[in-house]
């Protein structure tokens, strides 16, 4: 699996490295923003760690949390091996919180209203299925919670030639209830996927296997995105967004689920 490893995780640390002053102001401001969303609060990350998150990134939210679960779909990922579900999730320095493995677009598992902010750090693009994962990931939290989205950005990676996905073929594949094997964008992932912008992936045959074992590796971009169509995304599921910012490599979202009014 370490031979999967995807630019992803890799290019994280690079791309913020590269990134200018300029740039992590303008995120620090997004961040400064939202912050009361995470001092001292309980959160759940969705495909983490990420360094994203860090006191070294973008987004410091785990210096700041009292605490932090995460989610990933198995024990033996492309990004990390030996996963055990329990209390093994070290997200920051010794900070340790509860290690789900279940699928991230269903988290079936995991307690719902139990959080004040959820996490996801360029995985939803992997997810067959966005919508119904974000459907899925708003009744974990608490009315009013937070979720932070980060995709990144196609025109810094090996999606530059892709289409960005309308929120249509979204709302179809939430309807059809698409699972997480469907392999429908393959084909358009084969035409347009830039080798040059992924090594680790191998030659072109190296990467066609590898993309139809995706289902147990999870390496796909399965859809494109940019900030106009989080903002589709966050209108239909009645999503205030607090912040947002374009960078470099990112967009990033930070939205609030609304108040839930009580029946009188």
């Amino acid at each position: 699996m370490k031979d999967f490893l995807s630019v992803r995780s890799r290019n994280a640390t690079v791309r913020i490295g590269m990134l200018s002053d300029k740039l992590f102001n303008a995120a620090n401001s997004a961040f400064s923003r939202s912050k009361s969303f995470f001092l001292d609060k309980a959160g759940i990350e969705i495909g983490g760690p990420s360094h994203f998150f860090t006191n070294k990134g973008l987004f410091p939210i785990y210096t700041l949390a009292r605490s932090v679960d995460g989610c990933n779909f198995s024990s033996n990922t492309a990004w990390e091996t030996d996963i055990r579900e329990g209390k093994t999730y070290k997200y920051f320095k010794d900070k340790l919180g509860y290690q789900y493995i279940c699928e991230g677009a269903d988290v079936a598992s995991i307690p719902k209203k139990q959080y004040d902010f959820l996490l996801s750090c360029n995985n939803l693009e992997h997810i067959a299925n966005p919508l119904k994962a974000i459907s899925n990931w708003l009744n974990l939290l608490k009315d009013g919670g937070a979720v932070v989205l980060v995709l990144p950005r196609k025109e810094s990676n090996f999606d530059h030639n892709r289409p960005v996905t309308t929120f249509n073929h979204l709302l179809e594949d939430f309807k059809n209830n698409i699972k997480e094997d469907d392999l429908t964008h393959l084909d358009e992932i084969l035409l347009l996927h830039d080798l040059k912008y992924d090594p680790l992936a191998g030659s072109y045959n190296d990467f066609k296997n590898r993309s139809l074992d995706n289902f147990h590796n999870r390496c796909l971009h399965q859809h494109v995105f940019d900030f106009n169509l989080l903002e589709q995304i966050c209108h239909y599921f009645e999503l205030k967004i607090i912040a947002h910012k374009t960078l470099t490599s990112d967009h990033i979202v930070v939205a609030q689920k609304k108040m839930e009014i009580p029946a009188s």
